[in-house]
């Protein structure tokens, strides 16, 4: 049933807002490109599984981190398809470079720009540190914080910088989501990572650049919480307040809270009977190596014991696996 809000907006402005141009200009790409293949199921099936796989969140696996980065909704399905994935990591209480994140990253989407998780590093590290270790949850949250935020956060980088100097924050020029070209958050210096700015001030420039701008930002009511317990407050700081705000956590709709980051019930029954597949798998090929006149046939015998259990793997859609660090 269609919301009542879905019917006041204009059909452009509709489209436009959920990004649909977007997706069928992806899907008519990927018919082109995939033609002779799809042709044998036909092009109306092609269409219903892209866009369930949209509305799943699966659509953004593996893909180029331009389509990845495309829209909102393609922002919170990788950083749900990341969570869900590696959340093994943070259960088993793994703690991880930067470099070893990215790695986990481009996993999922191969071009993913190292530059983004620098700076999802930096919010926890608080500083240019960033081959120290840090668990995963105290990484995710920050990552999101970053990834779904990006332009924000480089627009709210130049206003700090010209608070520090004294500058007038309304003449900053600040990119919009639909320039392509985003201004790179200038390098803060050590006298700013110290003494940081007044944070009342700091907000009036953010809640001016909230209604000047619609590209996406936090709600500025969960912004100003936020900052309402400090006078002062650095750059970095502001981001890890972010971060660990459980409003704006919740609001983002991507991540579940801190307590049940580690719980995915679906996921965990998946990977069970996966692991039962593979032991019984294992105990019935060890049971037939036994038997007399089978010594000859043991390495063939080996190699489709691992057929069946990667046939086994195919259902989730996941196509690899973590493995803990030494």
């Amino acid at each position: 049933m269609l919301s009542p809000e879905r019917l006041a907006l204009p059909d452009y402005e509709y489209l436009a807002q959920r990004h649909v141009l977007t997706y069928m200009e992806d899907a008519v790409c990927q018919l082109l490109e995939n033609r002779e293949d799809i042709s044998q199921y036909g092009i109306a099936r092609f269409f219903t599984e892209y866009f369930n796989s949209v509305c799943q969140g699966t659509h953004i696996l593996f893909r180029e981190f331009s389509f990845v980065q495309a829209t909102p909704h393609n922002r919170v399905s990788f950083l749900r398809a990341f969570w869900r994935c590696f959340r093994t990591v943070g259960k088993n209480g793994d703690l991880l470079t930067m470099k070893e994140y990215h790695c986990l990253l481009q996993l999922l989407c191969p071009d993913f720009p190292l530059e983004l998780t620098q700076k999802a590093a930096r919010i926890v590290l608080m500083d240019d540190a960033v081959d120290c270790l840090m668990s995963f949850s105290d990484f995710l949250f920050a990552f999101q914080i970053q990834f779904y935020y990006s332009e924000f956060l480089d627009s709210v980088a130049a206003i700090y910088e010209d608070l520090l100097s004294g500058k007038n924050p309304n003449t900053v020029i600040v990119p919009t989501s639909s320039s392509g070209q985003h201004r790179q958050r200038p390098a803060l210096g050590e006298a700013g990572m110290l003494e940081g700015v007044e944070a009342s001030l700091f907000y009036q420039c953010l809640e001016n650049l909230c209604d000047r701008h619609k590209y996406s930002c936090p709600p500025p009511a969960l912004v100003k919480e936020a900052l309402s317990n400090v006078q002062r407050l650095t750059f970095y700081g502001f981001l890890m307040a972010l971060s660990k705000h459980h409003g704006i956590n919740q609001a983002l709709g991507a991540l579940p809270d801190k307590g049940d980051l580690m719980h995915d019930a679906a996921m965990d029954e998946e990977l069970e009977r996966l692991v039962v597949r593979s032991k019984l798998h294992r105990t019935s090929w060890q049971h037939r190596a036994k038997e007399p006149g089978a010594f000859g046939f043991q390495r063939r015998e080996k190699q489709e014991a691992l057929e069946r259990v990667s046939s086994a793997s195919v259902p989730t859609p996941y196509h690899y696996r973590w493995e803990s660090r030494e």
